[in-house]
């Protein structure tokens, strides 16, 4: 892994210019292909909306918002999924793991992943899944550690329009 120039934090809050830095940074990798639940192109206000939303998780404590920063702003994102139901008080999901398509490369991912881990933990989470398309973010959970469950077939279309695969991963954390 390189090592990242762009240090990882946990936001308590969302600016309004975090939420367009945020925004940015989604329509970059939806434009770039990412199957990340929105179609091309993806309007600014689409994506602030879906930011908005976001943010109003995070001050209700229903999610956590970790982002990557390096000169030029914010470059990366992975959200914890803090809220489960009753009987799945130990578990989170992992979401919308996004990396700027200029940061890429560079080791913000493993970043990112550990440092949701660590948030987890803390949290008192023992147990984290997401889903993911097939490709290079395959790659980067199975470096992370993660197990893979299973791969559905034409479970979401990319951003241009097609079916895309999606696999689903897990991990146990360890205390």
């Amino acid at each position: 892994m390189n090592t990242p120039h762009a240090p990882v934090r946990c936001l308590t809050e969302v600016t309004d210019g975090q939420a367009h830095a945020l925004a940015e940074l989604l329509i970059d990798c939806v434009e770039g292909g990412a199957s990340v639940s929105f179609m091309h192109p993806l309007s600014v206000p689409r994506a602030l909306a879906f930011w908005r939303g976001v943010a109003e998780g995070v001050a209700r404590g229903e999610r956590a918002l970790l982002v990557a920063e390096d000169a030029s702003g914010i470059v990366g994102t992975v959200q914890l999924v803090l809220a489960q139901p009753e009987n799945q008080p130990h578990r989170a999901d992992v979401s919308k793991m996004l990396v700027h398509r200029r940061a890429r490369r560079r080791g913000l991912g493993e970043a990112l992943m550990h440092a949701a881990e660590q948030l987890a933990r803390e949290s008192g989470k023992s147990l984290l899944v997401l889903d993911t398309a097939s490709g290079d973010a395959e790659r980067l959970y199975e470096r992370c550690g993660w197990q893979r469950c299973g791969t559905v077939p034409g479970y979401a279309l990319w951003p241009q329009g097609g079916l895309c695969d999606t696999t689903f991963f897990y991990r146990v954390l360890d205390a």
